[in-house]
């Protein structure tokens, strides 16, 4: 029975680890913070602390989303995708600001035929193989 299970859609996760430095005073003081209920711990207060950066500059933001007709939020091509702007003898330019996806099914070939250039900015989910073949036109 579980042989008849078919994923329907790969899991994508909804955040990227990043790793950053602190002063131990700046350490102290968010451990302070936690310690006295104000966050759940260090993650919950560097979430909030980016929120409220974001929040401050969103109408520059805004903007510069616009101004660079940026595709925001997840954006995913298929092989299904790429072959119909193949057949339609188009080249993608593709500029995202959240996450670019393209399936894994979409062989390096297909990729470097249709994707003429590539702006992510956020994360790319590719192959390694199509990130490879798209190395020159990553900015």
């Amino acid at each position: 029975m579980v042989s008849n299970l078919h994923e329907l859609r790969p899991k994508v996760t909804d955040s990227e680890k990043i790793t950053i430095n602190l002063g131990y005073v700046d350490l102290g003081h968010i451990d302070l913070l936690v310690q006295e209920g104000f966050y759940s711990n260090r993650t919950d207060f560097i979430r909030t602390a980016i929120r409220n950066q974001l929040d401050r500059h969103n109408d520059a933001v805004t903007k510069s989303v616009s101004r660079h007709q940026l595709d925001l939020g997840l954006r995913h091509y298929s092989r299904q995708d790429l072959e119909a702007a193949q057949k339609a003898g188009e080249v993608l330019h593709i500029q995202v600001l959240g996450l670019a996806s393209i399936a894994n099914d979409v062989t390096p070939e297909l990729a470097r035929q249709t994707i003429g250039s590539l702006h992510v900015l956020g994360a790319l989910h590719a192959s390694q193989a199509v990130k490879e073949a798209l190395r020159d036109r990553i900015r």
